[in-house]
């Protein structure tokens, strides 16, 4: 998952000659990979108790959708679990659609949420951060939940980046953060500290209040906006 847009690429995908940027499409052992990482991450899933601390109307039936989740890209390998117990009764109709980059890493980790039966969205802080943007306000117009890693997909960790307060912007959907706080887990020597559940342990899910992003905001108020969001996800995270 990832956030629009930062920097200019060194490097990136094909070009075709109509200047849309085609995203890196997954190689033979990417999509092996991507199978097997779903078999074991399902597994591991099975095991970890969520238990939602915070009330809120977005993980409910009958709440307004769709919506864009915010969850920091540290907490991905959990988010897909929480998402689906969590969000389904609200929005059982509709599916999910993530960003994930447009990069050969990124490949990976969209054939990996396909899995899972995320509609994933190839665009970047650096790479077809437009196009991607146009997209996933077309799968909002059908009634899919959003989910953006807002500090991904480099960093700096907890940082709130401008492309998610660009997308409640374009869209008209709130922006819901969720924090996941695990009990027990292992830190991979990453640049976002990436956690990995461990079986059994328990997910605290802890919802924040919901911010909206007028569509004639200036660009001091996107500024505060942007603030407000990342001190919401700050305090409602444990480390």
């Amino acid at each position: 998952m990832s956030t629009i847009p930062l920097q200019k690429p060194t490097t990136g995908p094909q070009r075709p000659k109509s200047g849309v940027v085609i995203p890196h499409p997954p190689k033979w052992h990417q999509r092996l990979a991507a199978f097997l990482l779903f078999i074991s991450l399902r597994g591991l899933l099975l095991t970890v108790r969520c238990r939602l601390k915070t009330r809120s109307e977005f993980f409910s039936p009958g709440a307004p959708t769709p919506v864009i989740f915010c969850i920091w890209h540290n907490r991905l390998a959990t988010c897909v679990k929480v998402l689906d117990v969590h969000r389904r009764p609200h929005n059982a109709g509709a599916g999910m659609a993530a960003l994930v980059s447009a990069s050969k890493d990124g490949a990976f980790l969209s054939r990996t949420l396909e899995w899972f039966g995320v509609q994933p969205v190839r665009g970047s802080s650096s790479r077809r951060g437009a196009q991607a943007m146009l997209e996933m306000t077309t799968w909002a117009q059908r009634g899919h939940d959003l989910t953006i890693t807002p500090d991904g997909p480099r960093g700096p960790c907890y940082e709130v980046q401008e492309g998610i307060i660009s997308l409640a912007q374009l869209t008209g959907l709130p922006i819901v953060p969720v924090a996941l706080n695990l009990n027990w887990k292992i830190r991979i020597k990453s640049w976002d500290r990436f956690q990995i559940p461990l079986p059994f342990a328990r997910c605290e899910v802890c919802v924040g209040k919901p911010i909206r992003v007028p569509s004639d905001v200036t660009d001091d108020e996107r500024r505060q906006l942007r603030q407000q969001l990342q001190a919401e996800l700050r305090a409602l995270t444990r480390d």
